[in-house]
């Protein structure tokens, strides 16, 4: 399985927070890192949004149509996450979400419990399991922020 956690692109400040849209900035985040995400992934990747604006937005510049899943909303568990993404047994999945749970599925999948680590507005982080040995590994492919596309 690979999975791809994607911290929706920078958004406006303010209230309601599930509310808040792209920024000018935010949306040229989302675009450089939707053409990036296009030309790596595989035809059938699911791409699975929270339902919060900013989210939605910077999963819509990847699909027109992203499944909007409310266990992935601000505050979801690191568990909830991968439970969504069916971690590790399903095929390529793509997770727009937020802060801290996309660190702290990132610290759980590579260090084995959760910490807050930091992903940046607009970054994804690539994850592959495999079995080698008998054992299943989990692989880190890679980080990639939009500022360095």
């Amino acid at each position: 399985m690979d999975l791809i956690l994607w911290r929706h692109a920078e958004a406006e400040d303010g209230l309601p927070d599930k509310s808040r849209k792209l920024t000018a900035k935010g949306e040229k985040q989302a675009r450089a890192m939707a053409a990036w995400l296009k030309s790596r992934l595989p035809r059938e990747t699911q791409i699975l949004s929270s339902p919060a604006k900013r989210a939605l937005q910077t999963a819509s510049a990847l699909v027109e149509k992203p499944q909007i899943v409310p266990a992935l909303d601000v505050g979801a568990s690191a568990a909830a996450v991968l439970a969504a993404a069916g971690w590790p047994d399903n095929g390529t999945v793509v997770v727009v979400g937020h802060q801290p749970t996309l660190g702290r599925v990132a610290a759980l999948l590579l260090a084995g419990e959760e910490q807050d680590w930091s992903v940046k507005k607009g970054a994804i982080w690539w994850f592959s399991n495999r079995v080698r040995g008998g054992e299943a590994q989990t692989v880190l492919r890679a980080v990639m922020a939009p500022d360095l596309l």
